[in-house]
C-alpha cells in the first residue's frame, strides 16, 4: 500500500548517505503522501548500509506509527511534516 513512498524515502536517504550529508545513522529524509496524510521515514538507528525500502516506517501527520517494525519515536515532534519539500537532483 505504501511501497512507492517507501521507495522514494529510501532513495532520498541513500543520497544523503552517498554525499556525506548524513553520516553514521544521523539525519533522514522522508517522502510524504498528502492525500493519505502519511509520510515514510528512515527508522532511527538503522545504519545506511543495512537500510532497505521495506524498512521505511509509515507515520501519519500526527506522529503516530501506521506501519513498520523498527520505529523508535523521535524525541521531538515529527518535523518532516513541517519542513517544505525541496527536490534533490542527483543527475
Amino acid at each position: 500500500m505504501f511501497e512507492q513512498i517507501k521507495q522514494k524515502a529510501y532513495e532520498a536517504n541513500m543520497l544523503l548517505y552517498k554525499y556525506g550529508i548524513a553520516p553514521f545513522t544521523w539525519g533522514n529524509a522522508s517522502e510524504c503522501d498528502r492525500e493519505k496524510r502519511v509520510f515514510a521515514i528512515k527508522p532511527s538507528g538503522v545504519p545506511y548500509e543495512e537500510l532497505s525500502p521495506e524498512q521505511m516506517v509509515i507515520v501519519d501527520f500526527d506522529g503516530n506509527k501506521v506501519e513498520g517494525e523498527l520505529f523508535r519515536p523521535p524525541i521531538r515532534p515529527p518535523t518532516p511534516c513541517c519542513i517544505p519539500f525541496f527536490p534533490i537532483s542527483a543527475g
